[in-house]
């Protein structure tokens, strides 16, 4: 296996930043493609844990466009051969102060990379 893979690094970035601009923009329909359609799939978030394809489709459909934006940093993307692949990163959002984390596992189908598992949380505030 390798990891890395420059062509295959390559494609992966390039989806990341297409969900990316699909989440900043509230682009629901992209988001929805980019998700595995499988009961198995999960996305966890910051107010809400989502188990299958439906009920992360049905967020989506549901959430507010308001506030998306959003600064990444630390983005680390890795390939393990060429059908798999982990996406982390850390965010501000627009005019925030609180950190967040995003992971993401990705796999290649037929139909093209999807994610399969996604984790979305905000730093706690440091206490005195």
């Amino acid at each position: 296996m390798t990891l890395n893979e420059p062509a295959v690094l390559a494609e992966m970035q390039a989806v990341f930043a297409r969900y990316e601009d699909a989440l900043t923009h509230n682009k629901v329909d992209v988001l929805d493609e980019l998700f595995w359609d499988s009961p198995t799939t999960v996305r966890f978030g910051i107010f809400e844990n989502l188990y299958g394809y439906d009920a992360i489709k049905a967020f989506r459909a549901g959430r507010s466009p308001a506030g998306l934006r959003r600064t990444l940093h630390n983005t680390v993307i890795t390939t393990y051969g060429d059908n798999f692949a982990t996406a982390m990163t850390e965010f501000r959002r627009a005019g925030g102060t609180k950190l967040g984390r995003q992971s993401q596992t990705w796999m290649k189908t037929e139909q093209g990379w999807r994610c399969v598992a996604a984790h979305v949380s905000l730093m706690m505030e440091s206490q005195p």
